[in-house]
């Protein structure tokens, strides 16, 4: 992923820093394809293999904050070294978020199975949704591997989707508790687990907005779309 640098040893640490990135993406995206699957199924032991991947991410987590803390005080890196570094760093943040957010939905999804109205709750929106936020942190850990912003920018449109998606599905969930009363309780596991579908979203929404930065070396956070298409060239 990182161009070439005058020197090869830190060609290399950028190289290896890369990689483990990468590497932490595709144990977070497993992690999701899990807590999906104990939605869609209602399985107690995907959501224990969720909680066992949270594991493995915050200890990558650390280990990769550790590595690009010593590469910046060995190195000192200045101008694009840095922002790259930085936003390696930010990415890192955003993917043990995500992880964190699986987790939530497979404690969610026990607690719904414990409560014995799983297959009595509406959730085939939800399965849309969560499918759609896994899809987009695929698409945000390509776009990171190539830095290709047109990608990313694609990645911003298609969040909103996600937040269309979760609204919705809460309109339908408060009309389906005021029907029956007794559903509240499982319905309100099922709300903070929509949330967490749209977290997810809105994470790899962050690193899309990442890779602009580190490309382009401009900060799009909070501004039009019509400016950062402009910024994306």
């Amino acid at each position: 992923m990182p161009d070439k640098h005058l020197s090869t040893q830190f060609d290399s640490e950028l190289n290896r820093i890369s990689t483990r990135v990468m590497e932490l993406g595709g144990i977070v995206e497993r992690q999701i394809s899990q807590a999906i699957f104990a939605l869609t199924q209602f399985n107690l032991e995907a959501v224990e293999q969720v909680a066992a991947l949270e594991e493995r991410v915050n200890a990558m987590e650390v280990e990769i904050d550790y590595e690009l803390s010593s590469i910046i005080g060995r190195r000192q890196p200045t101008a694009r070294d840095l922002r790259m570094l930085m936003a390696f760093s930010k990415v890192t943040a955003n993917l043990e978020r995500m992880g964190d957010e699986a987790h939530k939905m497979a404690r969610m999804v026990k607690s719904i199975i414990e409560s014995g109205a799983a297959r009595t709750l509406p959730t085939s929106e939800l399965r849309v949704a969560a499918e759609m936020a896994s899809g987009l942190l695929r698409k945000a850990l390509d776009a990171l591997a190539r830095l290709d912003t047109k990608a990313a920018l694609a990645i911003l449109k298609e969040d909103d989707l996600i937040d269309n998606e979760f609204d919705g599905f809460v309109r339908k969930l408060v009309t389906y508790m005021m029907e029956d009363p007794r559903t509240i309780s499982p319905s309100l596991d099922l709300l903070f687990l929509a949330k967490a579908i749209e977290r997810i979203g809105d994470h790899s929404k962050n690193v899309a907005e990442l890779i602009i930065y580190l490309v382009e070396g401009k900060d799009i956070r909070h501004q039009s779309m019509a400016v950062i298409e402009s910024t994306v060239r």
